[in-house]
């Protein structure tokens, strides 16, 4: 019997190599769930509204203006599939203009939910991803504050923010009277704090007891699940949406390269996962706290692949634990 192992595999490989050819015992036990572009987009509610967004967006901090016709595409394939939550940053360097000029030139911009970041002065920034800068680039300069999020409004070419978050949790304090002011004034619709460092969820949770925020980002992994112990509960209690990043696991602990050689299981039809992409998006996704995903895509193939994990069905407690087990044994 056909496996899929390895990388993820496309829809246009499966037709290729025959997996979808013939019926009967000759065909993989999840192709027939291979078009999967016909099964319906999973929505979750953000808990202190009501308000229905698509489980799975997509993560921008690779997106750069020398790549811009290629991430154009992508955020018009995402647009297709009935995506929508776009997470960037001011940090990001040109994330935010590529996200601009594409949104505008497709028109879209109503369409999608935007969520981007800013950071307070004297907040020790990281340094940028490997690759992000060209060789001999001038060093980023930095906005902060009120500044930064007006520079985010031009640069994304829009007048308001969907969700806008104190990047890095040493910004909450001296950006929470700014964040509550720009969610009343309508600027903003809705506010939040991020982290991706399980060492900063004790503080994270103090800061979702203390403000009235409606969203954290986090990092969750089926291979990094302490939040769902100490910070998901919390969520859930407060009423706060939960914006996954890193579901795919670290830049230090992608979870992909472990995937290499395993094969998927043929279970996986039962939740409509075609690829190990999805298994461990689908994963992400099913925990009742989390409200959305947002892997970083900066090929169409791997946004095809990735969306396709915010539709079809959704794994339930008992499928999560199988899930669990499969992973952490190595089978």
């Amino acid at each position: 019997m056909a496996s899929i192992t390895g990388a993820p595999i496309s829809r246009r490989t499966m037709i290729e190599t025959g997996l979808l050819a013939g019926a009967g015992a000759a065909v993989a036990p999840w192709a027939a769930a291979a078009d999967q572009s016909s099964l319906p987009v999973i929505m979750k509610k953000i808990p202190s509204t009501g308000e229905q967004i698509p489980v799975m967006g997509v993560g921008t901090n690779v997106f750069r203006d020398a790549n811009y016709p290629q991430l154009r595409d992508i955020l018009k394939r995402m647009h297709e599939l009935k995506g929508s939550v776009i997470d960037t940053a001011a940090l990001y360097g040109d994330s935010e203009v590529v996200i601009g000029k594409a949104l505008t030139e497709l028109g879209i911009r109503k369409q999608m939910f935007i969520a981007t970041k800013f950071s307070a002065a004297g907040v020790k920034l990281p340094e940028p991803p490997p690759g992000s800068v060209p060789p001999g680039a001038p060093p980023m300069e930095f906005l902060f504050g009120e500044e930064s999020f007006e520079h985010s409004l031009k640069a994304l070419q829009t007048d308001r923010i969907d969700l806008m978050q104190a990047h890095f949790l040493a910004s909450v304090e001296p950006l929470m009277p700014l964040l509550q002011k720009l969610k009343k004034s309508g600027k903003v619709r809705y506010i939040g704090i991020t982290t991706i460092w399980v060492e900063q969820h004790a503080q994270l949770i103090d800061y979702m007891r203390r403000y009235p925020i409606d969203f954290v980002q986090v990092d969750y992994s089926l291979g990094n699940r302490e939040a769902a112990e100490t910070v998901f509960p919390v969520a859930r209690e407060r009423k706060i949406a939960v914006m996954v990043a890193v579901p795919l696991g670290g830049r230090s602990s992608s979870l992909m390269p472990q995937t290499a050689g395993r094969q998927l299981p043929s279970w996986a039809a039962d939740i409509d996962v075609t690829s190990w992409s999805q298994f461990l998006l689908k994963y992400v996704i099913s925990h009742p706290a989390v409200t959305c995903a947002i892997p970083g895509s900066s090929q169409l193939e791997h946004l095809d692949d990735n969306q396709m994990a915010g539709r079809g069905r959704i794994p339930d407690a008992a499928m999560r634990k199988r899930m669990e087990a499969f992973w952490d044994n190595g089978a």
